[in-house]
């Protein structure tokens, strides 16, 4: 978290009081909630929350302004694979030491992320906000300048307090600021940088280690960071919650303790040299701590994470079997430069290039998906567009060095329509049912499962990969670098079965799920 000094150098700068025309929005409607009967009694307001009263000047821009905070983070998580080999050269130590600082990262992310929403409604949105990005930038540029790798894990510790406190606070003001008739529209910006930043971060990341320093990865943040602070300043909220929540303290240890035994037991999955038995019993252990999480946090009066939102079937849908789809297609960005470099025997560089067709899938679609959601609905759209994001995903397991390169192009091409079809969708019909005292709550809790699925699909693609190269190969799976197409080709086998499975869950859905925010299917009725 950053530390007191810093968010009140910010809070002085954003935190001038609530927006203008959040003020006069909630004057409004206190002055039409006080209404005179025959009898003379006043009808008392209720007490103000968090959630805007009126029309938010700005709101429009809101997604773009957090969408581009996201990819720079998004980005920067994706990109630093592509330069530990350099990194590791430079600290005169080995690639699994440098990855320290990838996994300290990740475990400050999930500490720091559930009590997000907590501190927001306590300091104010864009303070929080605005000074997350102030950490996450400088953090960036110790990251930089790091000479050995305790300076670096240092540095990466710092980076993830900030992102762990910028991407749900940002996304939490996205949801509350944005009525539901534009919903899908603002989902859609956020979702994009989530989807595009790790297939595009290992063709950026090659470039710059190839043409200039590992250094850069981290130093391009800063002139983005800076842009993204003047309009945050300028156009953010600055809201919070009129009462002081007391902080669950019990659900604050219990939820980071669960949450960093899943992800390091996920990340052990993903190392080729540790042993997966010591990777389960650190996922089974954080799985029984968050089943205790779970069970104080529904007793809790006043709970770190709001379950509540667990009841409303859409939410409930898109967490929990949307988790099978996000887990199994995150797999493919891992598989994908592994196949290509080990078993096509690429470069990092070319391999980057041929991903490129999938970020371009992900930005082709991205024009589409709101008038597809419009005219299909969202039952039908994840449930044929499931099937087309198992299907290319198993196709990309039958690709080989002699696939001609036009076809190999296209099947990444069609999987990065359906990765960017599937996780909108998914990202919008989230907040379908959700009522607006929920939303700040939801946009968290969606965080805290979303850090999950990305960790767990790295670590369910080396998994399946380790597995097939065991079966394959009689136990070649502790050498990397003797994976074999064949190995491959069983791994995104599985990914693809998983991601068919998934659709079991959408079937269930209502023929009209999402239609409170635009969904197709109200305009031809059915339930």
């Amino acid at each position: 978290m950053p530390k007191p000094g810093c968010l009140a150098l910010i809070g002085r700068l954003a935190g001038q009081g609530i927006v203008g025309s959040i003020g006069s929005g909630a004057a409004e409607t206190v002055e039409d909630g006080v209404r005179m009967s025959s009898s003379e009694t006043v009808k008392v307001p209720e007490p103000a929350s968090p959630e805007p009263a009126g029309p938010v000047r700005n709101a429009a821009v809101l997604p773009y302004i957090v969408a581009a905070t996201f990819f720079m983070e998004y980005l920067d998580s994706t990109i630093i694979a592509t330069a530990l080999p350099q990194m590791a050269k430079s600290f005169a130590v080995g690639p699994n030491d440098v990855s320290l600082g990838m996994t300290a990262y990740m475990l400050t992310l999930a500490v720091f992320i559930p009590i997000s929403g907590w501190i927001a409604d306590r300091v104010g949105s864009r303070t929080v906000f605005a000074s997350a990005l102030v950490v996450f930038v400088c953090a960036s540029v110790l990251c930089g300048f790091s000479e050995g790798i305790l300076s670096f894990t240092g540095a990466r510790v710092l980076q993830g307090m900030g992102g762990a406190l910028m991407v749900p606070v940002g996304r939490m003001i996205v949801i509350r600021n944005t009525d539901k008739s534009r919903m899908m529209n603002a989902v859609a910006t956020i979702t994009w940088p989530a989807i595009l930043a790790p297939v595009l971060g290992p063709t950026v990341g090659g470039f710059i280690t190839t043409f200039f320093s590992w250094r850069w990865v981290f130093f391009i943040n800063v002139p983005f960071g800076l842009l993204a602070l003047l309009a945050i300043l300028a156009m953010v909220p600055n809201q919070r919650e009129s009462g002081r929540r007391p902080l669950d303290m019990v659900g604050f240890v219990l939820s980071g303790v669960a949450l960093i035994s899943l992800l390091y037991g996920t990340e052990l999955a993903s190392h080729q040299d540790a042993s997966l038995l010591v990777a389960v019993a650190f996922m089974l252990a954080g799985l029984a701590v968050g089943l205790v999480a779970i069970r104080h946090m529904q007793t809790h009066r006043s709970p770190l994470l709001n379950l509540s939102t667990m009841r409303v079937p859409t939410f409930a849908v898109t967490v929990l079997w949307g988790s099978a789809s996000r887990v199994a297609i995150e797999a493919v960005p891992y598989l994908s430069p592994l196949l290509f470099q080990l078993g096509f025997g690429l470069s990092a560089l070319n391999s980057g290039l041929l991903i490129l067709a999938t970020s371009l899938g992900n930005l082709g679609m991205k024009a589409f998906t709101t008038p597809i959601l419009r005219r299909f609905g969202f039952r039908w759209v994840l449930i044929a567009n499931g099937v087309c994001a198992g299907v290319f995903t198993v196709l990309c397991g039958f690709l080989s060095p002699s696939t001609p390169l036009v076809v190999i192009l296209v099947v990444l091409f069609s999987y990065g329509l359906a990765r960017s079809l599937q996780f909108t969708s998914l990202g919008t019909l989230a907040y379908a049912d959700v009522s607006d005292s929920q939303r700040g709550s939801a946009a968290t809790l969606w965080s805290v499962w979303q850090q999950m699925t990305i960790g767990t699909g790295i670590a369910f693609g080396a998994v399946c990969l380790r597995l097939s190269a065991f079966i394959h190969g009689g136990g070649v799976e502790e050498s990397p670098g003797h994976f074999t197409v064949g190995d491959f080709r069983w791994a995104f086998a599985i990914a693809g079965c998983l991601t068919l499975f998934s659709v079991i869950g959408y079937v269930r859905l209502p023929a009209n799920a999402g239609a409170a925010i635009g969904g197709g299917a109200t305009k031809r009725g059915g339930t």
